[in-house]
């Protein structure tokens, strides 16, 4: 018994991958960089043998899944469609994995064990792409004002906004200035401390949620909400992501909107 329980969380996590992980764009010369959409999905690493998350956590896909992955590394997105992160989180979490896996693609962005720039690293990837293994289509930017444009196009499809890289630059395995996140609105998280109730037509059901940023700076979210999510709101103590424009002179989110709550199990 005391061997089962030494064992259990190698049986539930596999090595916590080093990955790339995106800077913020700030007006960075980016011209002959690639830009893709930035998918709101779960990131999922393939280390060969196992799907992990982000912080190594097994990801209990199908064989059937998996049957046809490469034998090398490649990292990517879990994915189904825009806007519907609450579910993929759902199908992804559970540890019996469902038949809704059938809805998912692993959106693939990085071979991380390959020589040479971004598009020779993906090449490696096309013979595996089929059902549920697909390459993110990149383009190069001409300028900045390609870029704007490119984001806007996203946006307007209901995408939460894209990532720009250095073509020719090699896989890095930390947080690089070489790939960036670009997006109209910034995104961020805080803790739920109270539920409000709403007024007129929202007089039974959520109005607006009062959070507190990490450094103590409170503030209210009141947009963003389905019916459902004011129906049955986060709950005090829950950590949401949120965006937001930009931080006023005291310190608050500008038009904050609700995202969603933020997915805990697979960090």
């Amino acid at each position: 018994m005391k061997f089962l329980l030494l064992l259990l969380p190698l049986l539930l996590f596999g090595a916590k991958p080093k990955l790339l992980l995106l800077q913020t764009y700030k007006d960075q010369n980016v011209s002959g960089w690639l830009v893709s959409e930035k998918l709101d999905g779960i990131r999922a690493y393939w280390d060969g043998k196992h799907l992990v998350s982000r912080g190594g956590k097994i990801i209990h896909a199908p064989k059937w899944f998996l049957q046809d992955y490469p034998p090398f590394a490649i990292d990517g997105e879990l994915w189904t469609k825009r806007g519907d992160f609450e579910n993929i989180s759902s199908i992804v979490r559970d540890r019996v994995p469902s038949t809704q896996w059938q809805t998912v693609k692993h959106c693939i962005f990085e071979v991380p064990n390959v020589q040479g720039g971004l598009l020779q690293r993906l090449e490696k990837v096309k013979p595996y792409e089929g059902k549920y293994i697909t390459i993110i289509p990149q383009h190069t930017v001409k300028n900045k004002t390609d870029l704007i444009k490119f984001l806007k196009t996203v946006e307007a499809k209901g995408g939460e906004g894209v990532v720009v890289r250095d073509p020719l630059a090699p896989y890095i395995n930390k947080r690089t200035s070489k790939a960036l996140k670009v997006k109209t609105f910034h995104d961020s998280e805080c803790e739920v401390v109270a539920v409000i109730k709403g007024k007129g037509k929202y007089s039974r059901v959520l109005g607006a949620l009062q959070c507190r940023l990490p450094n103590g700076t409170l503030f209210k979210i009141g947009s963003g909400f389905s019916d459902e999510e004011r129906r049955n709101p986060p709950k005090t103590g829950d950590i949401v992501t949120f965006k937001y424009k930009e931080f006023t002179k005291y310190g608050k989110p500008r038009f904050p909107v609700f995202m969603r709550v933020r997915s805990t199990p697979l960090s």
